[in-house]
């Protein structure tokens, strides 16, 4: 609520728009949150899925199926922001050569680049986010107490009278879910997300900001994997 609720107050509250320093620590603060999730939570819960003795010994233990789905995960992220970005360059550039060129300079200098994927890297970074909390659905429904996004209170709902967290093929579903959601949260976030902030030219211009934005990284990934003991 809060989060949904910020951007409707930014416009009146000049110290909470997307331009100040303020959001871009905060942005950074939030990164390193998923950056957690993702390696601290979802891929050791993984791990113990699939290594689990209710699943039989042949395959699921004897290869490392949560860092292979989790790196399959991050190469067809890749993949996707390829071919996007080469379809995204070769319209615009069909549409440069139609009009008068004064977008020429925004294609050679990357804002385009930054244009192009912004709307691609939320959907997938939800499509992630939604993937855990299906997952954590399932379990919580089952307790009626689901405390995720709603598509995850839906299914967990739906879910609960059949679910069970022992059974081969939950384990087996889940076990591939979360290493799946993790690789599109960690490269969205660190190749998409964090590398366009830090190697930007604001950041990049201004050494305190970009310190103070690493130490709020640090912050979020530390506070989500200390979470981690207890989760």
């Amino acid at each position: 609520m809060i989060g949904v609720s910020m951007p409707l107050f930014s416009r009146r509250m000049l110290s909470l728009g997307p331009e100040r320093d303020l959001f871009t620590i905060v942005k950074a603060f939030a990164l390193g949150v998923i950056l957690a999730t993702g390696y601290m939570h979802m891929l050791p819960d993984s791990f113990d899925d699939l290594m689990s003795d209710c699943l039989p010994e042949n395959p699921w233990r004897k290869f490392p199926f949560t860092a292979f789905v989790a790196m399959l995960s991050a190469i067809v992220m890749l993949m996707v922001d390829s071919f996007a970005m080469s379809v995204y360059r070769k319209h615009h550039a069909k549409a440069l050569m139609a009009g008068d060129g004064t977008d020429v300079a925004r294609l050679e200098n990357g804002d385009v680049q930054i244009e192009s994927t912004m709307d691609m890297n939320i959907t997938v970074l939800e499509l992630g986010i939604i993937v855990h909390s299906v997952v954590i659905g399932l379990a919580m429904g089952a307790s009626e107490n689901p405390s995720t996004t709603p598509l995850g209170i839906v299914l967990g709902i739906r879910l609960s009278k059949v679910y069970s967290e022992t059974s081969p093929t939950s384990l087996i579903v889940v076990g591939l879910l979360n290493p799946s959601s993790a690789g599109l949260l960690n490269y969205t976030a660190l190749v998409d997300l964090l590398a366009a902030d830090f190697l930007g030219p604001k950041l990049q211009t201004n050494m305190k900001l970009q310190i103070w934005s690493y130490v709020a990284v640090w912050l979020g990934a530390g506070f989500m994997s200390l979470m981690a003991k207890w989760a």
